[in-house]
């Protein structure tokens, strides 16, 4: 069923927008993509779970070691279904209000306890969507039809053999287009410039890169991934010039504080529908990744991965323990939530869409620009609020 709305976007802001006209659009993000959204543990044998993705209300269960996805919304009169979860087989869901029973793989109405007789049985079904799990994560298709492959919205390494994943999710109160962009801007590390990660971890990081003034080369590229994803790496680090003081009217003000000599950060590249690879980081043993799942219009899922490749039978359960021993305070609280700070920071200037009219770039954004082209160009389709029945 098809509902018309009205534009989630400031039609007279996308009038102004050619070059990046869909990405502008994708407040709710895109369709026909995959997204994570909980952690594989979060979804335990026969307790179905719901969670919030793109606008659209979820409720996922685990049955026979499997995840399945459904809409959290009864057909008959639209109550959600989490409100009262009641399941009285393994592979249904009952509506808390009047009996409307479905099954999970599919979402087809089954039974209604209170008419068995109904006409409607067998003729209805709540959407259901496809679910795969990767990297500790349950990754669910937001979409119609038959599902692309994973790997094609996967970021090149995220399932490299013995690669250990340690999810940790978040809220943040910024659309998710502010989190893709604060984790891709080269320069806005300098709001990183006191983070305990890098005296912690003896880490040397500057207060950012400036385009090289004697050189013509790109500061971004475009590339593909082996399973068929594309991406912009950002050059700026490689290509550009580090800047380790700040000067005001030509008198140093700032340094860099640097905790050592681990260099981190070499390669950063940013892949639809929305994740982030930093390698290395936060130590050079490591690989982080960091998804943007849109949430509702105004705040995304900030789902964080920290990543090591290692082997062994407990494997798992040492880079668990070295995570929550270490890294979630040095880093992931330590040096991310200055990130979380700054993307609610600047939700206000663009919650109204005209801050993509009013924002004035500067050169070392061009890897933002780059971003912004290609996910208006690649997205397989735009998220809209109340076109999906």
């Amino acid at each position: 069923m098809n509902t018309p709305v009205a534009p989630l976007v400031d039609p007279q802001v996308l009038e102004r927008i050619r070059d990046w006209r869909g990405y502008a659009e994708a407040k709710l993000g895109f369709r026909n993509h995959w997204y994570p959204t909980l952690n594989s543990a979060e979804v335990a044998e026969g307790k179905p779970v719901p969670f919030q993705l793109a606008g659209e209300n979820l409720l996922l269960n685990r049955i026979d070691g499997r995840v399945y996805c459904i809409k959290d919304q009864c057909l008959h009169r639209g109550v959600p279904l989490s409100r009262k979860v009641e399941c009285y087989s393994k592979d249904t869901v009952t509506c808390w209000y009047h009996g409307w029973t479905y099954q999970w793989a599919d979402g087809k109405l089954c039974d209604i306890l209170t008419d068995p007789s109904s006409k409607l049985i067998g003729t209805r079904a709540l959407k259901s969507y496809p679910v795969e799990e990767a990297g500790n994560l349950v990754f669910v298709f937001l979409g119609e039809g038959t599902p692309s492959p994973l790997a094609r919205d996967l970021p090149p390494g995220f399932t490299d053999a013995n690669r250990r994943v340690q999810p940790f999710r978040r809220v943040v109160n910024a659309n998710w287009r502010i989190g893709a962009e604060n984790g891709f801007d080269t320069t806005h590390i300098f709001i990183h410039k006191d983070s305990r990660l890098i005296r912690g971890n003896q880490t040397m990081l500057p207060l950012g890169f400036a385009p090289n003034p004697n050189s013509d080369e790109p500061l971004f590229e475009i590339r593909h991934t082996d399973g068929g994803n594309i991406g912009v790496f950002d050059l700026l680090a490689e290509r550009g010039v580090p800047h380790f003081e700040g000067s005001v009217k030509g008198e140093v003000v700032c340094r860099a504080i640097h905790g050592g000599d681990k260099r981190i950060a070499h390669e950063i590249s940013l892949w639809m529908p929305g994740v982030l690879k930093v390698d290395p980081f936060p130590d050079p043993a490591m690989i982080h990744f960091e998804w943007y799942v849109p949430r509702d219009a105004d705040s995304h899922w900030y789902i964080h991965c920290a990543t090591k490749v290692v082997a062994g039978p407990d494997a798992d359960a040492e880079f668990a323990a070295e995570y929550e021993a270490l890294w979630k305070d040095l880093y992931a609280h330590g040096f991310n939530d200055d990130d979380i700070w700054a993307r609610e920071a600047t939700q206000p200037f663009y919650q109204d869409d005209w801050g993509w009219l009013k924002e004035q770039l500067f050169e070392a954004d061009a890897c933002i620009m780059a971003w912004r082209k290609l996910a208006s160009e690649q997205n397989r389709g735009i998220q809209t609020i109340g076109r999906h029945g």
